[in-house]
C-alpha cells in the first residue's frame, strides 16, 4: 500500500492531467454560476475519451476530498436531498428563470407559499452545495445546476422520485432487513403499497422521471455505440416494454433504414401511438413502426425480429420474474436474432487478477487507473445508488456482468459483447 502522501500526490497529478485534457478540448467551459448550457449537460455529445477524463476528475476529486477531510465531516454531510425536494416541488427554479439578478427570498416565499425563514435556510444549504447562487444577502438566482430543477426538464421529476419515494423507502431499509414479519421491501413497509400500484395514483411523475434518468445516463448513446450502420435495410428491432418508444424513435431518426416493433401493455401502446403520431408521423405513415400490445410475463414477443431490445426493465424485477421476461423473448428469436440489454452493469470495487466468467470471454470493461478505485469510484456512484434504489423501491437489484451472463445463460442465450454507453451498457446476446 502506498503512503498517504504518495496517494495524495498521485491523485493531484491525475486531476491536473485530466483537467488539462478537458480544457484543451473545450477552452470555453462556462462558469458554474452561468445558466448557459455546459458541454457536459448532454452526455451523448461527449467523445468517449473525454468522458473518461471527466470521470477521472470526478472520481479523483471525491477521493482526494475524503483523504484530507475529517471523517466525521464526510460521514454526516448528507442533508441536501430533502432540501432538493422542497425547492423542486415548489418550482423555485421556475420563478428564477430569466432573472439573472435574482429574487429576494421574501418574494420567492410569496410566490411558492412557503415559509420565508425556512426557505431561506434551505436555499442557503443548497447554495453551499453549488445549487442556486446567492447574488447578495437573501437574494437568490439560478445557476447551471439549478437549471436542471426546472419543471420543463424531466430531470426534475427524477430528482423528486429520488428525494421523495426513494428517500421515504430508505428510512425503512434497516427495519426491512431485521424484521421477521411484514414485507421485506422498504417501500411497501413505508406506504403499504407495491411501488407500481402506488404510481397508478401519481401517473405523471414516474414516466417523466424515467425520461429524466435516461437524459442523465445518456440513453441516446444507443444510436452511436452499436454498429447499426452495418445492419441491412429494414432490419427490425422489437422494443420490449419500451413505453412510448422514445428511445427507439431516437435510434430510428439516427438510422432511418431500421424498423421498430413497439411492445408494451395495451394502455401504454395507446399512448405510444399518440406519441409517434405527434413526434414522428412519417415513420407511422410509411409503416416503419408497428404497435403490438403484450404482457411480458405471459406473452411471447413478436417472432422473427432481427433485434430484441430491453432497456432498464430487468433491474426492476428479481431473477424469477426476469427469467420469465427473457424466456418470452428467447422463444421469439430466430437463429440470427440478437438480444440487446441496455442497462446498468455494476463493476467490482476491488482489483483482482482472478478472471471472472465475463473476463474469460474476453469482454472489455474499462478499469480506472490507480490510485482510483477500479470502478471509477465517485464518478460511477450513481450506478450503485441505483442498485440501492431498486432494493428500496422494488426489492430488485442492478446486476454485474457475470450476473447478467448467468441469468441469460439459463434462458439459452450466449454472451457476445459488451458496449459501453455512458453510465449504462449494451450487452449483446445470441440464441444458443
Amino acid at each position: 500500500m502506498a503512503s498517504g502522501a504518495t496517494h495524495l500526490l498521485a491523485l493531484t497529478s491525475l486531476i491536473t492531467a485530466s483537467v488539462q485534457e478537458i480544457v484543451s478540448a473545450y477552452p470555453n467551459i462556462p462558469h458554474p454560476d452561468s445558466t448557459s448550457l455546459g458541454i457536459y449537460d448532454d452526455p451523448e455529445s461527449i467523445p468517449p475519451e473525454l468522458s473518461k477524463a471527466i470521470q477521472r476528475v470526478e472520481a479523483a476529486c471525491a477521493q482526494l476530498s475524503c483523504a484530507v477531510t475529517s471523517p466525521g465531516h464526510v460521514i454526516v454531510n448528507h442533508a441536501e436531498p430533502a432540501s432538493l425536494l422542497v425547492v423542486t416541488q415548489a418550482r423555485i427554479a421556475d420563478y428564477l428563470l430569466d432573472k439573472p439578478d435574482g429574487l429576494h427570498v421574501s418574494e420567492l416565499a410569496r410566490l411558492s407559499g412557503l415559509d420565508e425563514s425556512k426557505l431561506g435556510r434551505i436555499l442557503r444549504l443548497l447554495v453551499t452545495s453549488h445549487v442556486f447562487r446567492e447574488v447578495k444577502p437573501n437574494v437568490f438566482s439560478n445557476n447551471r445546476l439549478s437549471m436542471k430543477l426546472l419543471s420543463s426538464d424531466p430531470v426534475s421529476d427524477n430528482v423528486c422520485l429520488l428525494t421523495d419515494e426513494s428517500l421515504t423507502a430508505s428510512s425503512h431499509l434497516n427495519e426491512s432487513m431485521i424484521a421477521t414479519e411484514g414485507s421485506k421491501i422498504p417501500f411497501e413497509r413505508a406506504t403499504g403499497l407495491p411501488f407500481f400500484e402506488y404510481h397508478k395514483t401519481v401517473r405523471d411523475r414516474f414516466p417523466r422521471a424515467m425520461v429524466g434518468w435516461g437524459n442523465v445516463t445518456g440513453k441516446g448513446l444507443l444510436a452511436t455505440v452499436y454498429p447499426w450502420e452495418q445492419q441491412p435495410a429494414d432490419t427490425t428491432i422489437c422494443d420490449v416494454a419500451g413505453g412510448n418508444g422514445h428511445v427507439t424513435m431516437g435510434l430510428m431518426k439516427a438510422h432511418p433504414h431500421l424498423k421498430v416493433v413497439l411492445q408494451d401493455q395495451e394502455q401504454v401502446i395507446v399512448m405510444g401511438k399518440q406519441f409517434w403520431n405527434r413526434e414522428y408521423s412519417e415513420a407511422v405513415e410509411r409503416g416503419r413502426v408497428q404497435f403490438v400490445p403484450f404482457n411480458f410475463f405471459q406473452d411471447t414477443a413478436v417472432k422473427g425480429c432481427d433485434f430484441y431490445y430491453i432497456r432498464s426493465i430487468l433491474r426492476d424485477w428479481p431473477d424469477e420474474q426476469s427469467l420469465l421476461i427473457l424466456s418470452n423473448v428467447r422463444k421469439a428469436m430466430k437463429p440470427s436474432s440478437r438480444l440487446i440489454i441496455h442497462d446498468t452493469v455494476l463493476r467490482q470495487a476491488v482489483r483482482t487478477t482472478s478472471p471472472s466468467p465475463s473476463q474469460k470471454d474476453a469482454t472489455f470493461q474499462d478499469v480506472a487507473p490507480e490510485p482510483l478505485l477500479p470502478n471509477y469510484g465517485a464518478a460511477r456512484i450513481r450506478t450503485y445508488e441505483l442498485d440501492m434504489i431498486m432494493m428500496n423501491l422494488l426489492g430488485s437489484a442492478a446486476r454485474t456482468l457475470d450476473e447478467f451472463l448467468s441469468l441469460c445463460g439459463t434462458c439459452g442465450l450466449k454472451f457476445e459483447k459488451l458496449y459501453e454507453a455512458g453510465e449504462t451498457d449494451l450487452i449483446e446476446f445470441s440464441p444458443v
